[in-house]
């Protein structure tokens, strides 16, 4: 699940209402005016309902609140504090994927396989450019992220660890 300010309603609502175990949060809201305080609060109820927590883009929040870290783009980043952290990227076009591998991330978002709200006007990758990127992935992980269905997600094969959603919480 992926909140993003201007899109998720309430985030904190929705964080608490995925199932207990069997999900994460990608969080960004970066434009947020208390971005911390509202990780912060993400973060309790994260460990609380034992969901993986990921941050975009603030190496030093992630640490502070012992979350994965996301690298838009695949781009490379350090980890602050020292110690391995959890590290996702999100990928749109094979360069974007070989940074990802170079950054030795353990999953990448590849998207958008599908035209979607959130994105008004881009094309998607459709199933061939999903799996392609995804073959490019070698061994990490692959989400699918971007106008997905329970129907759409199938024609993705074993190749799709699991998916990313903003629009199915709207």
């Amino acid at each position: 699940m992926f909140t993003d300010e201007g899109r998720t309603p309430d985030p904190l609502a929705i964080i608490s209402r995925l199932p207990v175990g069997l999900c994460g949060v990608l969080f960004r809201h970066d434009s947020h005016p208390d971005r911390a305080r509202l990780a912060k609060a993400a973060a309790r109820i994260c460990r609380a309902r034992r969901l993986t927590l990921i941050i975009a883009g603030d190496a030093r929040l992630a640490a502070a609140l012992g979350a994965g870290l996301h690298l838009r783009g695949g781009a490379a980043a350090h980890n602050a504090g020292g110690k391995p952290i959890l590290r996702s990227a999100s990928a749109h076009n094979a360069a974007q994927i070989a940074k990802a591998r170079r950054a030795g991330v353990a999953l990448i978002f590849i998207s958008p396989v599908f035209p979607t709200a959130t994105h008004p006007g881009a094309p998607g990758l459709g199933v061939s450019g999903w799996l392609k990127l995804a073959r490019q992935a070698g061994r990490i992980r692959t989400y699918a992220l971007g106008g997905i269905t329970g129907a759409r997600v199938r024609g993705l094969t074993f190749r799709c660890a699991g998916i990313g959603a903003i629009e199915a919480f709207l």
